[in-house]
This record gives C-alpha cells, structure tokens and sequence, in this order.
C-alpha cells in the first residue's frame, strides 16, 4: 500500500540540528491560519522521537501499564504542564490479554513467518490450550480448494481415518462447528488444528476466532490464502508443510493512566475533547499507532499554550486503547452527567501517518450518530476541500476511542481523522493519494516495524495540519456542532487555501 515509502531525510537532519520552537516562544496561534502554521512535522518528530527511544529502552513497547508506556506517559504529562494546562494522571488497572502465538513454515524453503492478527494471516485461539508444537508435518483433512461450496472438512470421525497421529491437522471452516472439528482432530491424535476460512465468496479473511471450548490441545485460524498455502496442492493427506506453532497469551493484572491536560482558560461548561491513545501493542512501539496521534496533539497544545480559547480544551491522551478502549471507557464511566453534558465535542486522532496513507474522515453523518457529528465531519471536509486534497468516509463505528463518547446515553458529538491500517488499499484510492495498491495502509500495523521509519512525513504534515485546523476552530466556536457561539467576539479565520500537491 505504501507509495514509495516516505522518510525523513533533510527533515530529520533540520530537527537534529534546528529543533522545533520551544513553547515558550510560540506566538498567539489563535486561528487556523497561525496554528497551522505552528504544528510541523519537525516538532511532532520531537515526541515520536521520545516515544521511541522510550520503547527502544523499555522492551521494545510502550504497552498499558508497562515501563515503556509509563515513561510515555510521563513525557507527554511533564510536556503539557511546562506549557502551562492544568494536568493531571488518571489511574486505573485491568486486565490486560494479548495474543503472542506464532506459526512459522519451515519447509518447504523458504522459512516464511506468518503475521498474527485480525483480518492479517492467523490468530491463536484463547479457548484452547497454550502449547508448542515443533517442526511438525501439516495434514491436509478433506480441503476443497477451489471451494465449491460448504465445506465438511473435519465434521465426521471418518475424515480422519488415514490421518497421521502427531500431525498438525489442518482442517477448512464450513458446515459443521469449530468444536466439533477441533476435537475430531484431538481424537485421532493431531498436536495441534489449524482451521482455515471457507474460501467462498465473504470466507476468506481473517475475521473469526474460533470458539473451540474443550479441546486439549493448540488451535490457531487462518486465512483462506495461507490455508490453502498450508495445505501445498494437497487436498487429504500430508502436505509436505513442516510448522512450528505456539499458542501463547500474555495475561497480568496492570495498574497504568491516562494523560489529561485543560487549558486553564475557556468555557467550562462547552468543553472540547481531543484525544489519541498514548499505548502500542505488545509487539512494537507503536510510532504510527498510535505515536503519531499522540505527538500530533501533543504538538497541538504546546502551539496552543498562548491562546485564550472561547472553549476549554481537554487533551487526553488514553491508555489502554489496544485492550479493547479500556481508558477512554474509564473516562467516560468517571464523569457525572454534568460533566458528560459540558462536553460540546470530541475529536480522536489514531494513526495519522500511515506509510501507505488514505485520507479518512470518520463518517458522522452515520444516522446512529450523535447530532453535531455530521458539522465535525464537515469541519474536516470543507479543510480539505479547500487545500485540495481528496478525501474519504470512514466507518462510524467506534472501533478507537471515540467509541464510548458516541455510545448510547453519552452521545456526544465526535469526529476524527485516519489513515488507514491493515486493509489493503485499492487501485482506486491510489488514484487519490499515490502508493501502492494490494497492500496495507500500513504493513506494519501492530507489529515490530511499526517504528520511527514506518511514518510517512506527508501524510503527516497533511493529517496535522487538519488537526490543528478543527481544535482551534471549535476551542473558538462549537456554534456548527451545538449551536454555542463561544464568549467573545472571536471570528474564525480560515486557514489558507492553498492547495498542496499529493
């Protein structure tokens, strides 16, 4: 997905040497003009910088309510005090679970490793046992390849007849439940199952886990395509395949916080949120997901410490996020409905620099939305519109952590930008914005590679920029969203319209 992938160059060498501004310094940036302006790529380096040298230092994370995200957090906190926003930490602990299973083939060559997560290559099971299984033979139980309709691999016990104990069985999702294929498998004395998506028509990708409550031994999901690749050509039998495969979770009890910063002037009572989580997943850094959020806003307030909004402006950057929104849900549960109601909006911003970008805007004309979402969406649009540059709807549909502001019974108005993440980008969107079709956003969403070289500086100089553009258009005004005009005789000035080439 990634056109060429974009890197810093001259860039980095200007923030080595030059350095962004320092807050104290930062003029007036009352209107978007000025503050976009102000927030450059280079200051937002200052902080993904940090973010991952604190990784770097820390295991490689910055997990919730690991070393890695505790020095983040503290980074961000004694940031936006020095720049003068009344902070505090929200503390909380939870659960924390995480897939760390792993299937590498070993034959036939080359080695391959597979990508673990939803919607990639495969997943380990949580409802099945954790175990290794070594250098083991793949048996191919019944597969249809090319699928011809619903599959019954595994569904009865003579499936299995010719099956070789000790294999690894791989069997075709269809017909019958994961449970019953799965124990079929354990019976005739497979090591571990691999259950394979369908392969017809909405059955291929990685998007179930499968529920294979009582079988003893490992259990991963996969793909239709690495399925099939699995199976080598070969229908029922052994495949030649060689695997190692673990199924391992990470599962402790943590104590970790969210980051939250007020202006000390504006409206208490007609509150701007802006948001990003501050957190990554156990197997990388995190400096696009969500490090480019969380430098973005970051770099947001410190050129925002000398306005005199209309509005306050809570930035919050949430921990926790990859665990399923757990610090936002906090935050949100911690209000009263007083508080809850002087919220006027919300704006969340995770992954804005994704190497192979899109330019998404969350889609609050939705009808489930909460009203006012529709004026956030427009709010970006009309930015965009006006730089020339093409952009796009994405899904309302609270998967980062907008998600409890929008829940029902919260229903504050949100909106938000993205750049795409594990979903390959099409032939037609690289009409729009450049890169390369049939490949992720971002290759290297949620693993290792997500680092201080997976930021495409484009995208995030344009991602920004919008950013900026919409909180320092509602910190002055929220009148498009509730119909609050903000105290004073502020006049939005909009920012230039200048169009940038993609």
């Amino acid at each position: 997905m990634s056109r060429p992938f974009l890197r810093r160059g001259l860039l980095a060498l200007t923030l080595v040497l030059v350095g962004p501004a320092s807050a104290g310094a930062a003029p007036n940036n009352n209107n978007s003009a000025k503050l976009t302006q102000a927030v450059t790529v280079a200051g937002i380096y200052e902080h993904l910088n940090a973010f991952q040298a604190q990784a770097t230092a820390n295991g490689g994370n910055r997990f919730a309510g690991l070393p890695g995200h505790d020095a983040s957090a503290q980074y961000v906190y004694d940031r936006a005090r020095a720049a003068g926003y009344d902070v505090r930490f929200q503390e909380f602990e939870y659960e924390a679970f995480e897939d760390q299973s792993v299937l590498t083939r070993l034959a036939p060559a080359p080695q391959k490793s597979y990508t673990r997560g939803f919607f990639q290559e495969f997943v380990g099971s949580n409802q099945a046992p954790e175990g290794t299984v070594t250098d083991t033979e793949v048996y191919a139980v019944d597969i249809m390849n090319p699928p011809l309709g619903d599959s019954t691999s595994g569904c009865e016990d003579d499936d299995f007849d010719d099956f070789v104990a000790g294999s690894i069985a791989l069997v075709q999702r269809g017909t019958c439940n994961f449970v019953v294929k799965s124990v079929n498998a354990e019976e005739a004395g497979a090591s571990a199952v691999i259950i394979m998506n369908e392969g017809n028509a909405g059955r291929t990708e990685l998007d179930f886990n499968p529920g294979v409550a009582g079988t003893n031994i490992p259990v991963v999901a996969t793909s239709s395509a690495v399925g099939f690749e699995l199976s080598n050509g070969v229908n029922d039998g052994l495949t030649g395949t060689r695997l190692n495969l673990t199924v391992d979770f990470f599962s402790e009890t943590l104590t970790t916080r969210n980051v939250i910063a007020d202006s000390p002037r504006g409206a208490g009572d007609n509150v701007v949120v802006v948001g990003a989580h501050l957190d990554s997943v156990l197997d990388g850094p995190g400096i696009n997901d969500n490090g480019s959020g969380s430098g973005t806003i970051l770099e947001i307030a410190e050129q925002m410490t000398k306005v005199k909004p209309r509005n306050q402006v809570r930035f919050i950057w949430f921990s926790a996020e990859e665990s399923g929104l757990i610090g936002s849900n906090f935050y949100v549960a911690s209000l009263s409905a007083a508080e809850r109601a002087n919220i006027a909006a919300m704006l969340n911003f995770d992954m804005v620099a994704s190497p192979n970008f899109a330019r998404f805007v969350y889609d609050g004309s939705d009808p489930d939305a909460p009203a006012g979402s529709g004026a956030i969406e427009d709010l970006f649009n009309s930015y965009f519109a006006s730089r020339g540059l093409a952009f796009e709807p994405t899904p309302f549909d609270g998967r980062s952590d907008y998600g409890p502001f929008i829940a029902a019974g919260v229903d504050i108005p949100a909106g938000g930008l993205f750049t795409g993440a594990e979903v390959p980008k099409t032939s037609a969107q690289v009409l729009l914005y450049g890169g390369t079709a049939g490949i992720p956003f971002d290759p290297c969403y949620h693993q290792a590679c997500d680092t201080i070289a997976n930021i495409n500086d484009t995208a995030l100089d344009q991602m920004s920029d919008a950013a900026a553009h919409a909180t320092i258009t509602l910190a002055q005004s929220t009148a498009a969203v509730n119909g609050k005009r903000g105290k004073g005789n502020f006049k939005p000035k909009p920012a230039p319209e200048t169009p940038i080439a993609l």
